[in-house]
């Protein structure tokens, strides 16, 4: 039975470490099931858990919220992740560094092209249909095109809040028009608020955690592992 099953998983994952991306599933039963990635097929919810997936009908389904423990992520070179060579080229066509753009495919669809999410969002970076038309894309699962037209749509948002990185996160997750609604602040979203954290502190982590290279004479420095176009980019916080 697809419930008992369900169950089961969650009990498995209780005690695995959380993904970079989680989330809760809250059914009408009051059980509440962490997931690294969901997908919507029909009128089931396709769950994605440790060891596999289970699908759950869309009338049981009460609400999904976001997970605001995170544990510490490993620094990964942007060539040797999932994509990487796409990201890199994004990043250097947009002038956005790849850092930013691993850090938001993996809290938007958890490097699952195919992702579609409650809202309609699809693909990489979680591209609304509209959006990626407005974009040119022409197939929003490619991950060539869903990357460069997310990078596109990062780039833009950094453009109008003059690189203030919490901001164009926000308006990434919630739309510029709530951003301006709220007087150009994070709206009061808790899903928002989550999601803007949860980048950040990916992205926080992955440059804290570059490895370090040696340099002549003895001294180190860190690696790079950013579009070269995009380190004279200095982010602002208004979070």
């Amino acid at each position: 039975m697809r419930l008992k099953h369900l169950a089961m998983s969650g009990l498995l994952v209780a005690f695995a470490a959380p993904a970079v991306r989680a989330e809760y599933i809250v059914l009408r039963s009051g059980q509440r099931f962490t997931v690294t990635g969901y997908q919507i097929l029909g009128n089931s919810y396709r769950l994605q858990m440790k060891g596999g997936t289970v699908d759950v009908p869309a009338e049981q389904v009460l609400t999904i919220e976001p997970e605001e423990v995170f544990t510490p992520v490993p620094h990964v070179e942007v060539s040797q992740e999932p994509f990487g060579e796409l990201i890199r080229a994004a990043a250097k066509r947009y002038s956005v560094d790849a850092d930013l753009i691993t850090s938001v495919i993996a809290a938007e669809s958890n490097f699952d092209p195919k992702a579609i999410s409650r809202r309609n969002a699809r693909g990489l970076m979680q591209l609304l249909p509209a959006t990626a038309a407005h974009l040119g894309v022409k197939n929003i699962f490619d991950p060539q095109e869903n990357i460069d037209a997310g990078t596109h749509y990062l780039s833009d948002l950094l453009l109008l809040y003059k690189n203030d990185l919490a901001l164009t996160l926000a308006a990434y997750n919630a739309g510029p028009q709530r951003v301006q609604r709220y007087g150009q602040r994070v709206p009061p979203f808790a899903e928002t608020i989550s999601y803007v954290r949860r980048v950040k502190q990916t992205y926080n982590q992955r440059k804290a955690s570059a490895s370090p290279v040696k340099m002549p004479g003895g001294s180190t420095a860190a690696a790079v592992t950013s579009a070269p176009t995009a380190q004279s980019r200095q982010f602002q916080s208004s979070f």
